[in-house]
């Protein structure tokens, strides 16, 4: 039987997933990335979950790459193959339409680091490091490093970081916003599970929408993005969410956008 390391829990209308390979540190091994997949997959299948927490056991939240497996599976058939599998695991989990909140215990090393970075909110533990670790073995960045990182501290504070094979402490990570704010270690996943719940409890398949539009910003001229922002609100108005929360509005009230969702699905829309 395979071992579950990477463990859901449906928690009300929030998905946690947590990997649970201190042993290893939760390395990325190639077992990790195949339940960290179907696990994302699963939030994405069921239309109940609104938000995802995704957390980390041990002291450890991710080391990064399986050196084991990186000394047996280098040569470069082997390393296309696992990087083509990155549509199996990492995409689903960079593109998921719905919040995903990332609480961050320990080091987050190399390609872990990419993990951390790949949520929308991100909650550090007082003992949280953000390390590089790339050059140290001789390696690009990946697992989303280059992509991510210049879009959230620019590219001279980026190529500083990786070429001096740096690390961010909690506070040091806040200071450039890469994590929203610091917490005891031993209250950190409830911060991060009461921010997913606030997230779920918001209009969650919106957000998810306005997640596939910033994406684009980067390369998408302004024209372009003006037409997205029209056909993204052409959706949005579209949506039973949006009706709530206008109803809301006018009513002064507060706004079930869960309430609205369900009655949305039991309809059968």
């Amino acid at each position: 039987m395979t071992q579950d390391i990477v463990k859901t829990e449906r928690l009300g209308a929030v998905l946690s997933i947590r990997l649970a390979n201190p042993a290893t540190r939760n390395s990325l091994t190639g077992e990790l990335r195949a339940q960290l997949g179907a696990a994302v997959a699963q939030a994405a299948a069921d239309r109940q979950i609104r938000a995802v927490l995704l957390s980390a056991e041990g002291p450890t939240f991710c080391s990064g790459g399986d050196l084991n497996m990186l000394k047996d599976a280098c040569d470069p058939w082997p390393v296309l193959r696992r990087f083509r599998g990155l549509d199996q695991w990492l995409l689903p989990l960079l593109t998921l339409q719905k919040p995903v909140v990332v609480a961050i215990n320990g080091a987050a090393v190399g390609g872990g680091m990419g993990i951390a970075l790949a949520g929308d909110v991100a909650i550090a533990g007082e003992s949280a490091k953000l390390m590089a670790g790339f050059f140290r073995l001789g390696v690009v960045p990946d697992v989303g490093i280059m992509h991510l990182l210049p879009r959230l501290i620019g590219m001279a504070q980026t190529k500083n970081f990786l070429f001096s094979g740096g690390a961010y402490n909690a506070q040091q990570a806040l200071q450039l916003g890469l994590v929203s704010r610091v917490v005891p270690d031993d209250k950190l996943f409830e911060e991060g599970l009461a921010e997913a719940q606030r997230l779920a409890a918001g209009p969650a398949e919106v957000m998810g929408l306005a997640k596939s539009l910033l994406a684009r910003t980067f390369e998408t001229g302004m024209h372009d993005m003006f037409a997205f922002e029209g056909f993204g609100q052409a959706l949005a108005m579209s949506n039973p969410e949006f009706r709530e929360g206008l109803s809301a509005a006018l009513e002064k009230r507060p706004a079930d956008f869960t309430g609205a969702s369900l009655r949305a699905q039991e309809a059968g829309q």
